[in-house]
């Protein structure tokens, strides 16, 4: 058994590579080999959001509080609130942060495969994230 206990793990700042605005990143977990899983709590401040980005295995999203939004390339921009659970499937291209005026926290759950988690893409523009 282990217990990383809270205020543990340093949070740090979203690189600009990967996000627009303010993101915080507090590393919750990573399993030990020969598991593969990890999961990160991510706070987005209004209008802040990811760079269009895929993940080998797929993603898992845990809305904990406020107000987001999350788009599947292709499909349209859908509003996520605390509570819901959004699955991106193996490669889907897509991205999420918060809504234009509102905060969002969700914690982020993830398999690496061959030791990579993330391919990240292109930046969603103001236009993309404002439909």
């Amino acid at each position: 058994m282990e217990i990383k206990r809270a205020g543990t793990q340093p949070s740090g700042q979203g690189p600009a590579e990967w996000f627009t605005g303010h993101v915080r990143l507090d590393p919750l977990f990573t399993a030990p080999e020969p598991a593969r899983v990890a999961g990160t709590a991510v706070t987005f401040e209004p209008a802040a959001r990811t760079a269009w980005h895929t993940h080998p295995l797929g993603q898992t999203l845990i809305v904990l509080s406020g107000v987001g939004r999350a788009q599947r390339e292709g499909g349209p921009i859908e509003e996520i609130r605390a509570g819901d659970v959004i699955w991106f499937a193996p490669n889907e291209k897509h991205w999420h942060g918060a809504a234009p005026t509102t905060a969002m926290t969700h914690i982020a759950i993830q398999e690496a495969q061959g030791g990579k988690t993330v391919d990240w893409l292109e930046h969603v523009s103001d236009e993309q994230y404002m439909g």
